[in-house]
């Protein structure tokens, strides 16, 4: 696994600077209004950092922008750092528009009145064939394109690696941003002066070294609980080998320090008692 950037090397395109950029309403607003070529009075955050999750035992979604705007309309946009190896990336919307729609409802709305909703994934790698900047996508009728099923879902993918003439000069600015290029570029400026600000910041410094030492805690215990795991496992099956042998339990308890009643369960779960 690469190592985590310092704060000063964080770029627009990594998540957690991204995220902090989008808390300014009117930054956050002037990138949606230039992707989709629309006006929008105002926006709201619905929940900074929103994570939804709908089961104890369900995967979990974190949005990184999630907003609605005066006619509530959703959006959530999304700096997708690393390219997927698969397809992993078109069915990561898929869900994300599952949750949200289970969210929304959560809130009592009727599907009825489930709310207009666009996720948007900013990629800086090449998509599906490489040749565009951007990819719109809604559900149409196989038979006949021109029939748009209106449920009111649209899911944007936007890449910096681009190569055709298929975006406004403000995005394809954008765009080049994310590859590094400097931009004189107005709205360009704008972010790149506010990342300025944010990295003088002495707080937000902090801020993400505290979240820097909180991942490394959770990976250090994601990985001791891993290697627990296996060594659970590595002892469950010795233990099928000495059952399946005709040990005696006690020997095979001592043996894996394994409890009693899990020895006696592997037994029944492979006829072995």
């Amino acid at each position: 696994m690469a190592a985590r950037k310092t704060w000063d090397e964080l770029d627009i395109t990594d998540d957690y600077l991204f995220k902090l950029v989008m808390k300014h309403k009117h930054i956050c607003k002037s990138m949606i209004e230039k992707i989709l070529q629309i006006k929008i009075r105002d926006l709201r955050y619905i929940e900074e950092e929103k994570t939804i999750k709908h089961q104890y035992d369900s995967k979990g979604v974190r949005l990184d922008v999630y907003v609605e705007d005066d006619q509530n309309t959703v959006y959530d946009i999304e700096m997708q750092v690393r390219k997927p190896y698969d397809d992993s990336l078109a069915k990561r919307t898929r869900y994300y528009q599952a949750m949200i729609d289970l969210d929304l409802l959560q809130e009592g709305a009727s599907y009825k009145q489930l709310n207009q909703s666009f996720i948007i994934f900013l990629c800086p790698f090449p998509l599906f064939d490489g040749l565009r900047h951007i990819y719109t996508y809604r559900n149409r009728c196989l038979q006949d394109p021109a029939l748009d099923l209106n449920d009111g879902a649209t899911k944007m993918f936007l890449s910096s690696k681009g190569t055709m003439d298929d975006v406004s000069p403000d995005v394809a600015n954008f765009l080049s941003y994310m590859n590094g290029t400097p931009s004189n570029d107005k709205f360009v400026q704008e972010i790149a002066t506010t990342i300025q600000q944010l990295k003088q910041n002495e707080e937000e410094r902090l801020n993400y070294m505290t979240f820097e030492m909180k991942l490394n805690e959770e990976r250090e215990e994601g990985r001791a609980e891993g290697r627990e795991e296996g060594e659970v496992r590595r002892a469950e099956k010795i233990a099928l080998k000495m059952l399946t042998d005709q040990l005696p339990i006690d020997v095979i308890k001592k043996f894996t320090d394994l409890p009693e009643a899990r020895i006696l369960e592997i037994a029944k779960e492979h006829n072995l008692l």
